[in-house]
């Protein structure tokens, strides 16, 4: 089960910067918050589609108003209204009676090989852009894909008959002409936005579009709300929570370790363990978190717990969660004592799950194959690092596969097993598998962007710790370059001394935009990874968690031609419409 590692040759080539309008619409974070809100207000006020011009604008300004939002952002906040007032119909229409409309600027114009016809882009599958991933797992479900724009061949196809529903993906230029004959024919659509729209080498939210592509009545869990879920996981392990669950601490190891285990974190794989058992339920949005269940939630936390305290001793490190790490504040001895304690806390938590012989055989097998593999992983890196020496990126990558991937994996087949699953041979261990690899991935280097944004000069800097950004800087430096940043790898120079010098190289090398390209391809990468899971409520609920996880993309800017006509004083939004 092993994912090919990507070469950056066979990265997509750089796209220029975009000037941030005034104009732009919500980030990431705004945009999840908008369209929760929206998916409530609708069930409430269920607004019988196709939605009017003045029925759409007086929903979407309620909208803007209720959460204080800028008018700027009505067109963004009709899109998703329509989208959600359609759900439910979209939902019941079989895949070979859609259509999924991609625009011609999603391709990479001065690259693309794709000739043109009366119907739009034909595509060579060149792998240079979105559009082939796209088309071929629509046309896989039995979507009709045309990658054209043009609002007369919508209405053309819509005339045929054959066509119940369409998933469009445009700018809002050409979502607010095509408005007017989806109203008039009153077929179902659901539309996303482009990320920055001046018509030319443009990019898509995937995580967005796979969403509505697979979009079905089967997934019940197109409604959970995975907020309230994380903090529902995240509530287990306050002090007393812990204390009911697994009795008070008797003994200084015991509270040390405790101590430990409250601690800040992200608490990812927990969640995503309790995210795979309730999408395995018949009913996902009714789960019960029994004890049981938070027992193999708290057994995930205890393994990931265990093997910080053992990574940064081997590491060095002083400083985790921005405080002490356990070796700096109590010493190693202790430390290695407290991590293998967790170790056994987590076995015994899973021993202890009420449920078939089976099942907690099968979870014992996975917790002990994901402590075997994430030791290698580690191994493999001390290795590496015992002699520093530059690494190539995919040395770099086979790297992260090894030593992060096997704790998603642990949590997922973890979350699964406990939901009945423990059949290797129905393929979900190997969907599961390959998507945690990608996750764990994508999840490492943006760790390094994270780093690298914030401060240059962090510990992990200092400590020439493994990183992609450093691999890819090397690996595009010029003579001279290359051998300051190979003499900061081996030490033979501190980084301290030279930091200035190693950020204007990665600024030069345009590092930081290759290592988000490798990050935007491995998450993509994940999303694909599902196409095997037949579980509608599992395909779907993961397929919301890669967005969950990375939750930092923002759009850039509106199309060009929607600029050109708000600056002309034409009108703008809805208004425009028809």
């Amino acid at each position: 089960m092993q994912l090919p590692l990507i070469e950056l040759p066979q990265i997509a080539p750089e796209r220029p910067e975009r000037p941030t309008q005034d104009n732009v619409p919500p980030t990431r974070e705004l945009r999840e918050r908008i369209r929760q809100y929206i998916q409530t207000y609708v069930e409430q006020e269920k607004p019988v589609p196709p939605l009017a011009k003045d029925e759409l604008q007086r929903h979407s300004e309620h909208v803007l108003s209720e959460l204080k939002l800028d008018e700027k952002f009505i067109d963004y906040v009709a899109v998703l209204i329509g989208n959600e007032a359609w759900r439910d119909q979209i939902a019941s229409v079989p895949f070979d009676r859609r259509l999924l409309l991609l625009p011609k600027c999603l391709r990479h114009e001065e690259r693309c090989p794709a000739p043109f016809d009366e119907f739009g882009l034909l595509c060579k599958q060149c792998g240079l852009c979105t559009i082939q991933d796209l088309q071929n797992e629509a046309e896989r479900l039995g979507y009709a894909v045309l990658t054209a724009e043009g609002s007369a061949i919508v209405m053309a196809i819509i005339e045929t008959g054959k066509i119940d529903a369409i998933v469009g993906v445009s700018c809002l230029s050409v979502l607010e002409r095509a408005f007017p004959y989806m109203e008039a024919a009153a077929i179902p659509g659901v539309a996303i936005p482009l990320l920055q729209d001046d018509c030319k080498d443009v990019n898509v939210d995937i995580e967005w579009v796979w969403d509505y592509i697979h979009f079905t009545a089967d997934d019940k869990t197109r409604r959970l709300n995975l907020d309230e879920l994380r903090r529902q996981v995240q509530s287990w392990f306050e002090p007393a929570a812990l204390d009911a669950l697994l009795g008070p601490a008797q003994s200084h190891p015991e509270q040390v370790a405790r101590d430990w285990l409250t601690r800040d974190g992200k608490r990812w794989r927990p969640f995503l363990a309790v995210c795979v058992y309730a999408a395995l339920q018949d009913d996902p949005n009714d789960v019960v978190f029994t004890d049981d269940l938070k027992r193999v939630a708290v057994a995930v936390e205890c393994f990931h717990k265990a093997s910080l305290v053992h990574d940064d001793i081997e590491d060095g490190d002083d400083k985790r969660y921005d405080s002490a790490t356990l070796h700096a504040e109590h010493g190693v001895p202790i430390a290695l004592n407290v991590g293998d304690l967790l170790l056994g806390d987590g076995y015994k938590l899973l021993a202890e799950v009420e449920a078939e012989p089976a099942v907690r055989a099968e979870m014992v097998r996975v917790a002990a194959d994901g402590h075997r593999q994430l030791s290698i992983g580690q191994g493999e890196e001390l290795h590496l690092t015992a002699e520093p020496r530059p690494l190539r990126s995919l040395q770099v990558l086979e790297i992260f596969k090894r030593k992060t991937a096997p704790a998603f994996d642990v949590a997922l087949q973890l979350g699964a097993a406990f939901g009945g699953r423990t059949d290797a041979s129905d393929g979900l261990r190997q969907a599961l598998g390959e998507y945690s690899e990608a996750l764990g991935i994508a999840y490492q280097v943006r760790d390094d962007l994270d780093d690298f944004g914030g401060d240059i000069d962090s510990h992990d800097a200092e400590a020439v710790r493994l990183s992609i950004l450093q691999a890819l800087a090397h690996e595009k430096a010029g003579k001279d370059d290359k051998q300051l940043l190979a003499d900061v790898w081996s030490r033979e120079v501190a980084f301290n001394d030279v930091a200035g010098d190693v950020k204007r190289i990665c600024d030069e090398l345009g590092v930081e935009e290759r290592a988000r390209e490798l990050l935007d391809i491995y998450k993509e990468q994940a999303i694909r990874s599902l196409r095997t899971v037949e579980n509608a409520n599992l395909k779907g609920l993961l397929r919301r968690v890669v967005g969950k996880v990375f939750n930092d993309l923002e759009i850039k800017g509106w199309c060009s031609e929607y600029e050109a006509r708000a600056t002309a004083g034409g009108p703008v939004g809805v208004d425009a419409a028809g």
